[in-house]
């Protein structure tokens, strides 16, 4: 359904379902969203002009014109762009504010000027002398970076045409605004306009554009949905800005792996990649105490040896508390469930607490059988033997089910020094690889607890 334009050639456009008003309404009437109408210039009528379009042609020929990718020099950051940057594609890099998204993009440009390749730079968020400060700091000042201040998008396109730049990185996608569209800036119709004009630059071109965006209370992109549909690559960066470590998470790459990780390190220079995160992650890990165990997890195709600590303590309130920090509290209330009804462990009276130590987050399966031991552990006050990492997924009948890539989990296991291992039976039973560690295999719940 569509309305009447109105005599300013203004319309209002739902942002949810596309439906046009000629004026502003607070509920969209055809999908009922409230204040989805936004503004926007209407389509001028008129004759219609020819259609032009690009003859297609085999696939074969397509393939046989593939890029190569530019290799930024930041190992942690081509990982998780499955090798290097491609020509034309556009990468969304979100993060809380002051998490280090801006200190990233100096570090990205930096070391692809310093190989000789032209990079431009255009922020509408600070000005000129306080990027040059940052630079400074950061030792990321070169001849090929160039750097723009300014807030239109017809004045980025112009610039980046003549210019031709190896990557253009837009901070942020926010405060751009483009002459087409009266609303103003952060504007649903204004980010999406905006970066539909700039993905369109990016495949023209062959230019690869990276943008920032900013994030929500809830820890999403802000601005219509959509717009990390329009990219090629989404990457997060996570971290609490009260400890040093950063991960750059890949959750979209349609030139690589999703899931991949690259840790950094925030120092006074800026962010350090941190090569072997394994170390990192257990550097503090207390010996002989009750409520930690060592997980061998695998972060895309790295694997990361992490620990997780419980704290179960008896409760004088009514209901006990169930709290979850780098997990899945409602996974954690699962696993709760299971120790209770399959190891007849009583934690109905218990606040639980549970922490992934180093500030990552893990969301795989086989953190279950970390949790199932952190747990128990902490129940009993009993240690687990600190050379002893696990692994393995629970299900709801007290078993333990086979997980991803046993053998890289092994053999980082054994390159840190442990000397053995616990995982499920069935990875057990197929394990072909030779290991000095020793490799133990769990069925049951029940079974892993008289191990230990």
């Amino acid at each position: 359904m569509v309305a009447k334009k109105n005599k300013n050639n203004i319309e209002f456009s739902c942002a949810e379902c596309g439906f046009i008003s000629a004026k502003w309404l607070g509920r969209c009437p055809e999908c009922g969203q409230w204040d989805s109408l936004v503004a926007r210039r209407a389509p001028m009528s008129g004759p219609s002009k020819p259609v032009q379009f690009t003859a297609p042609r085999p696939l074969s020929r397509a393939a046989e014109q593939h890029l190569a990718r530019a290799v930024t020099g930041i190992e942690e950051l081509d990982r998780v762009l499955g090798g290097g940057i491609v020509p034309g594609v556009v990468i969304l890099i979100g993060g809380d504010p002051g998490i280090g998204k801006s200190t990233l993009l100096l570090h990205m440009l930096s070391s692809l000027a310093v190989q000789g390749s032209k990079v431009l730079y255009v922020t509408g968020e600070e000005s000129a002398h306080q990027i040059g400060i940052r630079a400074e700091r950061l030792a990321a000042i070169h001849d090929n970076h160039y750097l723009a201040t300014e807030s239109s998008v017809e004045a980025i396109l112009a610039m980046a045409r003549e210019m031709k730049p190896a990557l253009l990185a837009v901070d942020s996608i926010q405060t751009l605004t483009s002459a087409d569209h009266p609303s103003a800036a952060g504007s649903i119709t204004q980010v999406r306009e905006s970066a539909a004009r700039l993905v369109e630059l990016a495949k023209q071109e062959n230019i690869p554009v990276v943008l920032v965006g900013h994030v929500t209370k809830e820890g999403t992109l802000a601005g219509p949905r959509m717009l990390e549909h329009m990219v090629d690559t989404v990457l997060y960066f996570e971290g609490d800005r009260n400890h040093v470590f950063r991960i750059l998470r890949t959750v979209k790459n349609r030139f690589g792996s999703t899931n991949e990780i690259g840790v950094f390190e925030m120092k006074e220079e800026g962010l350090v990649q941190v090569t072997n995160p394994s170390e990192i992650f257990l550097a503090e890990r207390p010996l002989d105490v009750s409520g930690s165990v060592v997980l061998a997890s695998m972060e895309g195709t790295r694997p990361i040896l992490v620990e997780v600590q419980a704290l179960v303590s008896p409760t004088n309130l009514g209901t006990a508390r169930r709290t979850a920090i780098g997990a899945d509290p409602q996974r954690l209330s699962l696993l709760c469930a299971i120790l209770e009804k399959k190891a007849g462990m009583d934690l109905y009276g218990h606040d639980i607490f549970l922490n992934i130590a180093g500030g990552i987050r893990i969301d795989e399966p086989a953190l279950d059988l970390g949790v199932i031991c952190a747990l128990s552990s902490s129940l009993l006050d009993k240690p687990v033997p600190p050379d002893t990492a696990v692994c393995g997924e629970v299900g709801l009948a007290g078993e333990i089910r086979a997980v991803a890539n046993i053998e890289l989990r092994i053999r980082e296991a054994e390159r840190l020094g442990f000397s053995r291992i616990i995982v499920p039976k069935t990875n057990f039973d197929r394990i072909k690889a030779r290991t000095r560690i020793a490799r133990v295999g769990v069925a049951s719940v029940h079974e892993f607890m008289e191990i230990l």
